[in-house]
Order: structure tokens, then C-alpha cells, then sequence
């Protein structure tokens, strides 16, 4: 009967809110599609991007300023509640990360969703007078529906709500709450309309080779697989890596605020001219002109360049490490997709696959939820690989070392047992390192 009462209890208190945070993404991903494709239209809209940095930075300075830690705020209120989730976050992320897209900052949309879904969760939470622990439970519920909702994964938005708290621990007492606020939240995004880009693996032909007659799996395959998820680990690394660099050196470099998505803006027009085409703009899944390089083309052959991957890390470290908004979760898919494609064609391997799998493993070793990332793999792209999506995944999310884009994350159990680091600690080591070089480089200049 105990139980049955927490379920009828935690469905009452969950509905109002998933669909709520359902419907406020719907018209995010309705609004976000418009935008992308004014600025199709309108190219000279990314000559305004400096300006659009420093409209974002008075926006977060004059109304926004208790909300600017976004995704890191929610995971701290969740782990030791403090002042709360401020209720201007969801509409200040939404208007910020829509001007980023306008003028063509290279950024994502999980973070906004997340934002989104946590800040809708508190005011339910304040107007239901939730207890302290009930409180955390429908927080993490709000992370789930934002997540599920934005990408069409409910399942996944679940998982990804209870791990990315803390590395190598998952608090199940909230897993109800948050699978029926991701499930109901992606049913209303669906009822109003809203639809999710679709991703396919080309059927692979069977290969035979000295064991198929006695395995089930192609073990030659699988070692292609782990390869290749090495280099999706390191590439990880350092887009978590980036983003914590960039964000340090520009604010030791300029010490007036505004003037840093000034510099940030330009450098992206630069870039945008040097390489003399669009593609790493914005969010990267619609095509702007025929053959431009997406996450969808980059499940073809010749769907990505060499160093697709590598430009889309730039910009996008360069986009959110000088204050314009958004999330990194989408730039992962493409940075992993390209970085997939790029490693199909050096290992011989599946095309579609390969970029499926770089798709999912960056991303796992960028939030330290290859779970979640696993269940993501099957959710899009079907269960036949998932011993694949699995492989990849954790090993990414080994080889991406003590780091990552969230600095509120926990660590319970390290990664390697006989290792101490957590996500923290190391965040903390490579701004040592990047105040050392940076010093270093001023003394330097001062002796010329």
C-alpha cells in the first residue's frame, strides 16, 4: 500500500510539471529551428554576434546575474541546497540562447532545456512547499524532462538525470520521479507537433575471418570499435578541457567583462572567413546550402572533413568560453559524429556506425554518463549495436581523464580505484596550469 501511494503521490506531483517543462521546449525547439534558419537567410546576421555577446552579457548582469552558473547551480542545489533555483533562470536561458543561434554563436540547446526543466521544477517545488529531500527529487526530475524533451529520449533523460550528479554512483530513490517527468515531458513535446531529427546505421554486411565460424561478434570489429573510442575519449578531454581554458584566459586577458564576447564574436567572424564556410556555426544539424557538413551528413561517406571535429570544438569553446549561451551537448554529437566519420575512413570500418559511435562516446566522456549515453545509442539508433554502443562508451569515458564540462559534478568512486582525483580537483589543476602559463606569458611581454 506504501508503495502504491509514493507512485500515485510522486505522478500527481510530477504531471503538472513535466508538461509545463514539456511545452515550454517545444516552443524552445520551435523557436530555435526559426532563428537557425533566419540566419540561412539573413547571412549578415553573424557580422552582429560581438554585439549580440554583449546584449547577453548585460541581460545575465542586470536580471540574470543569480542564474549565470546555469546547469552547475541546479546540480549544487541538488546536492547541498543553498539559496534555491532562481525562477528568472528558464526565460533568461531561453532569450540568451536564442540570440546565440541568431547571430550564429556556435553553442547547443541541453543546457538550456536542463535549465529550463530545473528552473519550472523549483517554482512547482515552492508552490507545492516540498520538503528539502522532496525538493531534490523534483529537481532532478525537472533535469530529466528538459533533457528527454529536447532530444526525444526519455529513457535516456532519465538515466542522464540520476548519473551526471555524481561520477559512479546513481541515488535510484529518484528514479520514478524522473523517468515519468522525462516520459511525459517527450509526450508533449510530441503532442504539440514538435519533431527530432532522425539518425539511421546502414545495415553492415557480415565479414568473415578466421573465428566467425565460433563467435557471435566480430572481435576484429570490436577492436576497431575500442580504437576509435580512444580517440573519442582524448577528444573529450579536450573539449572539457577548452572550455575551462578559454573562459581563463580571456577573463585574465581583458580585464573590462564586455569586451570578452567582443573578441570572442570577431574571432568567430575571422574563422568563419579563413575557412570560407559556415558549417561550424550555430547548432550544425541543418544544412545551410547543399553539402554542407551537419551531424546527419557525417553518417555518410565523405560527410565530414579531416578536421571537422576539430573546428567544431574550436568554435564552440570559443562560443561558450567567452560568454554566449547555449549548451555543449549538441556540438559533442557533432564533434563525435565528424571524429566517427574521420575514424571509419582511417580503421576501414562503417561509416554510419563509426559516427553513430563517436556520436554517443564524446558525449560520455564529456559528462561522465556513459550509462546514460548507452541507453542514448539505443534509443536513436536501435538496439542491434548496443554491445557496440556499450564498448564505446566506457571506454571514452575512461580515456577522457579527471575532467568535464560540469564542475558541480561529484565524485564517489574515482574512475581508476587506486587514483583520488575528482572532476573538481582536476578542473582545479588545469587552471593552475593555464594561471602559470598566463603569467608566465605576461612577464615575457613586460621584459620585451
Amino acid at each position: 500500500m506504501k508503495t502504491l501511494n509514493h507512485l500515485f503521490r510522486w505522478t500527481l506531483l510530477i504531471l503538472p510539471v513535466a508538461i509545463t517543462i514539456g511545452t515550454v521546449v517545444a516552443f524552445f525547439l520551435w523557436l530555435l529551428s526559426a532563428v537557425i534558419h533566419l540566419r540561412f537567410e539573413y547571412k549578415w546576421l553573424l557580422f552582429l554576434l560581438p554585439v549580440a555577446g554583449v546584449v547577453i552579457h548585460l541581460i545575465y548582469q542586470s536580471v540574470g546575474k543569480s542564474s549565470e552558473r546555469g546547469n552547475n547551480l541546479i546540480m549544487d542545489e541538488i546536492h547541498e541546497p543553498g539559496g534555491g533555483v532562481p525562477w528568472p533562470m528558464a526565460p533568461v536561458i531561453l532569450i540568451t540562447t536564442i540570440i546565440t543561434h541568431l547571430f550564429g554563436g556556435s553553442a547547443g540547446r541541453e543546457g538550456t532545456a536542463v535549465q529550463i526543466g530545473g528552473s519550472i521544477a523549483a517554482i512547482f517545488g515552492k508552490w507545492f512547499k516540498l520538503n528539502e529531500q522532496d525538493t531534490k527529487m523534483v529537481l532532478t526530475a525537472g533535469i530529466a524532462a528538459g533533457f528527454g524533451a529536447v532530444f526525444g529520449t526519455p529513457l535516456t533523460g532519465a538515466i542522464f538525470a540520476l548519473e551526471v550528479l555524481t561520477l559512479r554512483r546513481i541515488k535510484y530513490d529518484a528514479l520514478f520521479p524522473a523517468l515519468i517527468a522525462s516520459v511525459i515531458a517527450d509526450l508533449t513535446v510530441a503532442a504539440w507537433q514538435v519533431h527530432h531529427t532522425a539518425y539511421h546505421i546502414a545495415v553492415i554486411p557480415k565479414t568473415a575471418y578466421f573465428l566467425s565460424d565460433y563467435l557471435p561478434i566480430d572481435l576484429f570489429l570490436v577492436s576497431k570499435v575500442i580504437a576509435a573510442s580512444i580517440a573519442f575519449g582524448l577528444a573529450s578531454y579536450l573539449f572539457s578541457f577548452a572550455i575551462h581554458g578559454v573562459k581563463k584566459v580571456f577573463s585574465r586577458v581583458f580585464t573590462i567583462s564586455w569586451f570578452i564576447p567582443i573578441a570572442g564574436g570577431l574571432i568567430i567572424i575571422g574563422l568563419t572567413f579563413l575557412l570560407g564556410k559556415p558549417d561550424y556555426l550555430s547548432l550544425g544539424v541543418d544544412a545551410e546550402y547543399p553539402g554542407a557538413i551537419t551531424i546527419p551528413s557525417a553518417f555518410t561517406q565523405g560527410g565530414a572533413d579531416t578536421w571537422s571535429w576539430l573546428w567544431k570544438t574550436v568554435y564552440t569553446t570559443l562560443t561558450l568560453g567567452t560568454g554566449f549561451k547555449g549548451g555543449e551537448v549538441t556540438p559533442l554529437f557533432y564533434i563525435g559524429a565528424t571524429l566517427g566519420n574521420t575514424m571509419s575512413g582511417l580503421l576501414h570500418a562503417p561509416v554510419s556506425l563509426f559516427a553513430a559511435l563517436g556520436f554517443i562516446a564524446v558525449f560520455a566522456g564529456a559528462t561522465n554518463t556513459p550509462l546514460a549515453c548507452t541507453m542514448m545509442g539505443i534509443e536513436l539508433f536501435g538496439s542491434e549495436y548496443t554491445l557496440f554502443f556499450a564498448v564505446a562508451c566506457f571506454t571514452a569515458y575512461l580515456f577522457s581523464g579527471h575532467a568535464g564540462i560540469y564542475s558541480a559534478q561529484r565524485t564517489a568512486v574515482p574512475k581508476i580505484l587506486d587514483d583520488s582525483h575528482s572532476i573538481q580537483s582536476a578542473n582545479r589543476l588545469k587552471n593552475n596550469y593555464l594561471a602559470q602559463k598566463m603569467s608566465r606569458y605576461k612577464i615575457r611581454l613586460r621584459q620585451k
